[in-house]
């Protein structure tokens, strides 16, 4: 969940009220490093492959995966951190502002970029980076990673690379972090 919608009310925000663990921060590094094989064995390798984190929920699960990736195949990846703000469709809906800057230093044209966030829901955000990271180059390909899929989708977008599904309902929230993933409601 952005902190965007942490601080605005609902129903597009709130507080965050936890009512149950879903993983430990143990749970989240073994789906981290679950996440980081599957992306070596689908693309053959880690060439050309870059990490590309959602500001803010999916930069820390961007880094924790190129440390898991650094580990495994003793190669470095490119990890940059993309802003989506201002490619969103919803800016009529609730306000949209940049939570924190776009950070990528490197070319993305001809690169399998690995967009990772923290939780994919409606697909909205994820199309939105699809926008945003197409204006900085074109890429040869683009997967997703996402931590947690709570499904609900409103377009056709789904993860090549999940840590864990969880179904929910509409009314409900899940706050992914490396600390853990917790599942509860946004209060006023």
């Amino acid at each position: 969940m952005a902190k965007r919608e942490r601080g605005s009310k609902p129903p597009y925000g709130g507080f965050f009220v936890a009512r149950a663990e879903i993983l430990d921060a143990q749970g989240v590094a073994r789906a981290v490093r679950r996440m980081a094989h599957e992306i070596i064995e689908r693309n053959e390798g880690l060439d050309d492959v870059i990490l590309v984190g959602l500001q803010t929920g999916g930069v820390p699960f961007a880094e924790a995966i190129a440390s898991d990736l650094a580990h495994i195949e003793q190669t470095i990846v490119p990890v940059g951190k993309l802003d989506v703000a201002n490619y969103r469709d919803d800016s009529r809906l609730r306000p949209v502002s940049s939570e924190a800057p776009t950070e990528i230093d490197f070319d993305v044209t001809h690169k399998v970029a690995v967009l990772v966030d923290d939780v994919l829901f409606t697909g909205r955000t994820v199309r939105s980076a699809m926008d945003a990271l197409m204006d900085l180059g074109r890429p040869k390909a683009i997967q997703l990673a996402s931590m947690i899929d709570r499904g609900h989708r409103e377009l056709p977008i789904r993860a090549d690379f999940i840590g864990k599904n969880v179904p929910t309902k509409r009314s409900e929230a899940i706050e992914a972090t490396l600390d853990g993933v917790e599942i509860g409601e946004m209060s006023k």
